[in-house]
C-alpha cells in the first residue's frame, strides 16, 4: 500500500480551505430568510371529524404541502417552523389551486376560520398584517396603482407578490426595473423580487423587433420539434396550458383565426405549461388545436415560458416570416386584426 504523506504547509492550506467554506456556508445560510415556529388554530366550517386540512407552501405560481392536519369537533391545528414572510395555503384539497391564501409575516399565533362555501369568500385570517393587506388588495384589485400600492408599504410581503403576480406579466422590462426597485431591501430574498430582477433580461432579450430565441422541446408522440423549423410564415407562438380557464376559453378565436388565414401564410406554434401529459393532450384534441404543440410539461419551470419572460397565460408573442417578434399578446379582435394589416 502506497501512502501519501502531507506537508505542513498543505495541511495549513486545508486547514484555511475548510474555515473559508464553513464562514461562507454560514454566510449563505444567514442571507435567507430564518425559520420561526408559527402556530396556528383553525374552525373547519362544514367540514366532518377525520378530514384533512393541509398547509401548503407557495413557490412560482405552484402550492406544495407542508403539513396536515386532521379535524376533530371542528377544529384544526398546526405549529411548524416556517420561513416568514411568506405565502402559505390553506385547503382540504391539494389537488387544486389553494383554498386559502395565508400571508404570513409576523410569529404571532394565527387564528384562521376556513369555510369554502361563497368560493371561501366567508374564510378569515386573524394575527397576520400581511393577511389584512392582501384583503384589502382583493377587495380593490381592479383600481389599484401599483405604484402607489408599493409606496404605502414597500417592506410588506404583499406588496411584491402583488408585483410579481398580478401585475409584472403585462409590465415592460424598464416597469419592471422601476416598481422592483421601489421594495424595501429587506424583501431582496424573497422569491417573488428575485423572479423579478431576472425578468427584464427575458423580457429585452424577446422584445418587439428581435429575433426570436429558438428552443426545442417534445410534441406530444414525444418526437422533438424546433421552433425555428416552422419559420417561413407569419407564426403565433401561444403559451397556454389545458387546465388554464382563460387559455380554453380564448382557443376558439385561435382556431377561427387559424382556419381564416392558415392558406395566406400564417400558423400556430403551441407551448403547454402542463405538467399532466394526458391532459394536454386531451385539450389539443377536445379543443381542435390543428397545429404543432410541445411541452416540456414542468408546469411554470417551463423553460420557453422563462425564456420568454412569460408570467402568465394566455400569452403569446407574433413572428414575423423571418423569426422576429412583431407583438405580444394579441389576443380577440386585437390578434386578427393584426393578421388582416399583414395578410390581407
Amino acid at each position: 500500500m502506497i501512502k501519501q504523506s502531507i506537508n505542513p504547509t498543505t495541511r495549513t492550506s486545508l486547514a484555511l480551505l475548510s474555515l473559508l467554506a464553513f464562514i461562507a456556508s454560514s454566510v449563505t445560510a444567514l442571507a435567507y430568510p430564518p425559520k420561526e415556529l408559527i402556530k396556528i388554530k383553525g374552525e373547519a366550517v362544514g367540514f366532518a371529524n377525520e378530514k384533512k386540512i393541509y398547509l401548503q407552501r407557495y413557490y412560482n405560481k405552484m402550492f406544495f404541502v407542508i403539513d396536515s392536519s386532521v379535524v376533530k369537533d371542528g377544529k384544526f391545528s398546526f405549529s411548524a417552523k416556517l420561513e416568514i414572510p411568506e405565502l402559505y395555503g390553506i385547503t382540504d384539497d391539494p389537488t387544486e389551486l389553494s383554498g386559502l391564501f395565508v400571508f404570513i409575516d409576523t410569529k404571532n399565533e394565527l387564528a384562521i376560520r376556513y369555510d369554502t362555501a361563497r368560493g371561501g369568500r366567508n374564510s378569515t385570517i386573524t394575527g397576520s398584517p400581511a393577511a389584512d393587506r392582501y384583503k384589502l388588495y382583493q377587495q380593490n384589485a381592479r383600481n389599484t396603482n401599483i405604484e402607489q400600492f408599493i409606496k404605502e408599504q414597500p417592506a410588506s410581503i404583499v406588496s411584491a407578490f402583488v408585483l410579481y403576480r398580478y401585475f409584472s406579466p403585462s409590465l415592460s422590462a424598464e416597469e419592471v426595473v422601476k416598481y422592483t426597485n421601489l421594495l424595501d431591501k429587506s424583501l431582496a430574498e424573497t422569491q417573488y423580487v428575485k423572479l423579478l430582477k431576472e425578468l427584464p433580461t427575458a423580457l429585452r432579450s424577446t422584445a418587439i423587433g428581435q429575433q426570436a430565441p429558438d428552443f426545442e422541446l417534445p410534441a406530444p408522440d414525444g418526437k422533438l420539434v424546433k421552433l425555428s423549423d416552422h419559420f417561413g410564415k407569419y407564426l403565433l407562438v401561444d403559451f397556454w396550458a389545458a387546465w388554464c380557464g382563460p387559455c380554453r376559453r380564448e382557443n376558439p378565436n385561435i382556431v377561427r383565426v387559424f382556419n381564416k388565414y392558415k392558406d395566406k401564410g400564417f400558423s400556430v406554434f403551441g407551448v403547454s405549461l402542463d405538467s399532466k401529459k394526458d391532459a394536454w393532450i386531451q385539450a389539443i384534441q377536445k379543443d381542435g388545436l390543428n397545429w404543432p404543440q410541445v411541452s416540456d410539461l414542468k408546469f411554470w419551470e417551463s423553460g420557453p415560458a422563462k425564456l420568454y419572460g412569460i408570467r402568465g397565460i394566455p400569452g403569446n408573442v407574433l413572428l414575423d416570416r423571418s423569426g422576429k417578434i412583431i407583438a405580444r399578446n394579441l389576443r380577440g379582435e386585437d390578434l386578427e386584426k393584426k393578421l388582416a394589416e399583414l395578410l390581407n
